[in-house]
């Protein structure tokens, strides 16, 4: 197959699970012998335009405009338009300007189209703006792909309460099992002589890392020695240390972007993982620390809570001092020595069902 890959942003150009995602199936369908090319965002000026890296081809455009966190480019735009040859395009994420590109593409053309639904909500747009948005542009972006993947069954009825119509394929967020496992060595970067809670994720309001600070403010009452660590960067990252620096001094690290091969260490290193998010798709932060035995504490969305099971507990998001429990409860536990994510979240699962979905378009 020639895959066209539509994405906002990819790795290790943006670090983070969706980015990551983009990056890892475009270089596995390569090695399985298929033509990917990946259209996305320039974002270092010293980028190259055309970059042949693991297999496939990266095409980079800079951006327009920046519109509530959503990158517009005139020359994705173009070439969208121009694009020939290609036997599938697959879009990553209704919510960015591209992907409707691609949904107009579609809609005027006959290359089929699929689009994976890494989270019905914007980490930066207010969600007022987007319960709008998924009942008219993001619902007729949805209805003109071929085919929608989604994580969970989960977010297979979310779309059909919002009224996409189109055919919806659940295929897991795997992760590498092989590499995330509670065996292997820790991280140097983690040094701390108490409980390590861990963030991992940007550093935006919709990830509410804020709640973490607050929330372990009050655990250091009980666990005086515990040190929390955020790996990511953003733009809270000023305003959070300074809280810090208020709130618990140097119990707090910030590691900004950490290499991926690094995070399996990181896991290893912690003791409860963190994420208060306001919204998410299934998280591969979350699907990773628990296969590597590290304890997890949400927010109780309702396609994430039935990942975690008794991998941990997931809390309303906003409850401070809900998190701050169940951070308590989790340390009481001791770490699990096989892990806490079932086969149906491999990779290899993930990549096989992918890649099936898309032949299966070709061929209709």
């Amino acid at each position: 197959m020639r895959i066209l890959r539509v994405a906002q942003t990819t790795y290790p150009d943006v670090k983070g699970g969706g980015a990551y995602h983009v990056h890892a199936l475009s270089r596995d369908q390569a090695a399985m012998g298929h033509d990917v090319t990946v259209l996305t965002i320039r974002r270092d000026p010293d980028m190259p335009h055309v970059e042949e890296r693991d297999g496939y081809t990266v095409v980079r455009y800079d951006p327009s405009v920046t519109l509530l966190g959503n990158e517009i480019s005139a020359g994705v735009a173009r070439y969208l338009k121009n694009a020939a040859g290609f036997d599938v395009v697959h879009a990553h994420s209704h919510l960015y300007f591209s992907t409707n590109l691609a949904a107009l593409k579609r809609w005027l053309g006959d290359v089929p189209l699929a689009i994976t639904n890494h989270g019905l909500y914007s980490q930066t747009a207010p969600e007022r703006v987007f319960e709008w948005y998924l009942k008219t542009i993001g619902r007729w972006t949805f209805n003109q792909a071929d085919t929608v993947f989604c994580y969970t069954d989960v977010d297979k009825r979310r779309l059909r309460e919002f009224g996409v119509q189109t055919e919806i394929t659940v295929a897991a967020n795997g992760i590498d099992t092989e590499r995330f496992t509670p065996e292997g060595p820790t991280s140097e970067l983690i040094d701390a002589d108490g409980p390590v809670v861990l963030f991992v994720g940007r550093l935006v309001d919709g990830k509410r890392p804020q709640d973490v600070l607050d929330a372990v403010t009050a655990v250091r009452e009980d666990y005086p020695e515990l040190t929390v660590y955020f790996c990511g960067e953003g733009p809270l990252r000023d305003e959070l240390e300074q809280r810090a620096g208020e709130a618990v001094g140097d119990s707090v690290a910030f590691l900004g972007h950490v290499p991926y091969d690094e995070m399996p260490r990181i896991y290893r290193s912690a003791d409860v993982l963190v994420l208060p998010s306001r919204a998410e798709g299934v998280p591969r932060t979350v699907l990773e620390a628990m296969a590597s035995g590290t304890r997890v504490v949400c927010s109780d969305l309702e396609q994430v809570a039935s990942v975690v099971g008794d991998g941990g507990a997931v809390v309303p998001v906003g409850d401070v001092p809900g998190f701050a429990a169940e951070i308590r409860a989790q340390l009481s536990h001791p770490m699990r020595g096989d892990g806490g994510v079932t086969p149906n979240y491999d990779w290899r699962t993930t990549v096989a069902a992918v890649t099936e979905t898309l032949q299966q378009l070709t061929q209709s």
